[in-house]
């Protein structure tokens, strides 16, 4: 059996909008069981040419324009190789960040799917993935005194890991730095790990979604810990089924009710109750290393005064009428809004998986020359990866296009930079956003937003003299 390791992990980006910001710096320690380290990688991207910075972006980061567009940088695609090869030589493992399954991993995947990758690099290959803010809230919530948790002046807790490093005496010297992270990140686990041990199994426990799976369509009953505004909420459930739009999504019912009402209640009446916000049904992933505590393990805190045998009563009732929690899938399925397809194509990524063919002519790409890889890039049946495949050849290997080819993607690619309903953010956009911070009397001693309005003026004005140039009618 393969040894147990962690690897922690970390992204600055260009934004926060998934699909059109990009990774520009990652960094990751890999530890064995006792988080001990054992290696650790650290590496940067220069700018893509279409990606528009978000100054607020550049600020938290302390990223210089100057240096994102630095070409003795690494290409985009040079970085995600090195990324994916390092992370693919530490596997299996279980891979952790700091709100990274909603933020980091997203970032990653589409990094991945962009550049002709297999998305799901952390899911797979044996690998399984857990997110420390989660970890951090549920130490707050049931083993207080493993953690300092700071305060803020209206009494609630904060949950940055800037202050949560400084709070426990962590080093944190340069706070948004993906290595610097990486390392408070790590310092926090192994607080947890040392002073509350019972937590931190669960955690590494929960991280693997087939024992996540067999937990929760196993149990009778159980709580699930979810947080908002940074607090967590207990609540009792049982586990009704598989969301049928989601297959790593099970659907939960909450019993620290009366269920029974939902018997009598005519179907439509039962779907305006599940619309109901919050819902009385729960979704969880069961990829997404949830917070989860088996009824007879809760402390007083998460039980907060519930009878736990009136609750496992109910849940045994629900679980033992399988036609009853059909029709609450049903109905809650049928109350949500349903997913409206973005005509964009970085909004795609979860529009179906390639397939195996496309799979196959995926790996072909990265050990092909240019001129083989443009072919394998127009057999792609997967019209997603065509354009993401092109794309790629535009800024890796320009002259292997045909002229028609660059025109096609130059007219795309600078629509990027010029309009407001491409999706991403424009040139005009930022640098509004950049006055608006330089005019609310926000700090720039170094200059950073400044340099970044010079760069934006002249970008706008080099923009538009080509396209009058050359897509002019």
């Amino acid at each position: 059996m393969t040894p147990l390791s962690f690897v922690f992990f970390d992204t600055e980006t260009t934004g926060l909008k998934y699909g059109f910001d990009q990774i520009v710096h990652f960094a990751a320690i890999r530890t064995d069981a006792d988080l001990n380290e054992t290696d650790q990688f650290e590496v940067r991207s220069r700018l893509l040419p279409h990606v528009v910075p978000h100054p607020t972006a550049l600020r938290t980061n302390g990223l210089p324009i100057a240096r994102l567009t630095d070409q003795g940088l690494p290409s985009h695609y040079e970085m995600v190789q090195a990324i994916r090869r390092k992370l693919l030589s530490w596997s299996p493992s279980i891979f952790v960040g700091y709100n990274s399954i909603r933020f980091d991993e997203e970032m990653l995947r589409h990094a991945f799917f962009q550049t002709l990758h297999p998305a799901y690099l952390t899911s797979n290959h044996g690998n399984c993935r857990a997110d420390v803010l989660g970890l951090v809230m549920a130490a707050a919530a049931l083993s207080p005194a493993c953690l300092s948790v700071p305060v803020g002046p209206e009494g609630r807790p904060i949950f940055r890991l800037e202050q949560l490093a400084s709070a426990n005496d962590i080093g944190h010297a340069k706070a948004h730095d993906a290595m610097a992270d990486v390392l408070a990140t790590l310092g926090l686990c192994r607080c947890i790990h040392e002073r509350s041990p019972d937590l931190w199994q669960r955690f590494v426990r929960f991280s693997n979604k087939a024992t996540v799976a067999d937990f929760v369509d196993s149990e009778h009953g159980f709580f699930i810990t979810e947080f908002f505004g940074n607090e967590a909420h207990h609540a009792p459930v049982v586990c009704l089924g598989r969301d049928p739009d989601q297959a790593n999504g099970r659907l939960c019912l909450r019993v620290d009710g009366v269920v029974d009402r939902f018997v009598s209640m005519t179907d439509d009446d039962l779907r305006a109750e599940l619309a109901l916000k919050p819902s009385p049904v729960r979704r969880l992933r069961i990829n997404a290393a949830p917070t989860l505590t088996a009824l007879y393990d809760a402390p007083d805190q998460i039980r907060g005064g519930a009878d736990l045998d009136e609750i496992e009563a109910r849940a045994r009732r629900v679980r033992d009428d399988p036609l009853f929690c059909a029709r609450l899938v049903s109905a809650y399925v049928a109350a949500r809004e349903p997913r409206r397809p973005s005509p964009h194509v970085e909004e795609q990524i979860y529009d179906g998986f390639p397939s195996p063919n496309d799979e196959a002519r995926m790996v072909a790409f990265h050990d092909a020359s240019w001129p083989e890889a443009l072919a394998i890039v127009q057999r792609f049946d997967d019209e997603r990866l065509r354009t993401f495949g092109l794309r790629l050849m535009y800024f890796e290997a320009r002259s292997t296009l045909t002229e028609d080819l660059r025109r096609d993607l130059e007219r795309t690619l600078s629509d990027r930079l010029v309009d407001d309903g491409a999706g991403g953010l424009t040139l005009e956009q930022a640098l509004r956003a950049t006055d608006e911070m330089l005019n609310d009397g926000q700090s720039d001693s170094e200059g950073l937003l400044g340099d970044y309005r010079t760069y934006l003026i002249g970008r706008i004005a080099r923009v538009a003299n080509y396209r009058a140039k050359q897509f002019s009618i």
